[in-house]
């Protein structure tokens, strides 16, 4: 699957322990449908995916417990919160998905938020596995070490 260019789209949400706390595999784009109070809300940034995960419910994927607030100026218009959102993929690639998360235990989740540059809301999901806990230590001791290393490189050490 083709990665999407930073310049080219704005972030609406970011999970930045997913990478953390799951070894991805592989990233997929998908669509994502919401209505127009949702898309509104969330081209004001302030939504968090850090809870949400991807799964399916029938034949579909769906984005659950991602939270987009309320869009202040619509009144009695507006969505729920956190109602599960359709994921606009092909079939082909929902079954693909699918059966990596029945058949080997993987888990779907939602790295970010985006617009890309028509303007369209999407979600980058990543297919991965759960960490175990000296998995993540050895993930913190990489950084601490890389974070350590530039700056004995850019002080001339």
């Amino acid at each position: 699957m083709k990665k999407p260019d930073p310049e080219r789209y704005r972030l609406a949400a970011d999970n930045r322990k997913a990478r953390f706390n799951y070894e991805i595999k592989e990233t997929v784009e998908a669509g994502i449908a919401l209505q127009g109070t949702e898309i509104k809300s969330l081209r004001g940034g302030k939504a968090t995916i850090g809870e949400s995960y991807a799964g399916p419910m029938g034949t579909e994927l769906f984005l659950f417990n991602a939270h987009i607030p309320e869009y202040l100026e619509a009144n009695r218009f507006n969505h729920e919160v956190r109602r599960p959102r359709k994921l606009l993929l092909h079939r082909r690639e929902i079954n693909k998905l699918m059966g990596a998360v029945q058949r080997e235990g993987m888990a779907l989740i939602p790295l970010k938020v985006y617009f890309n540059d028509k303007g369209r809301a999407k979600v980058e999901l990543g297919l991965g596995k759960g960490k175990k806990l000296h998995d993540k230590r050895e993930t913190e001791k990489e950084r601490d070490w890389n974070r350590d290393k530039q700056r004995l490189l850019k002080s001339g050490g």
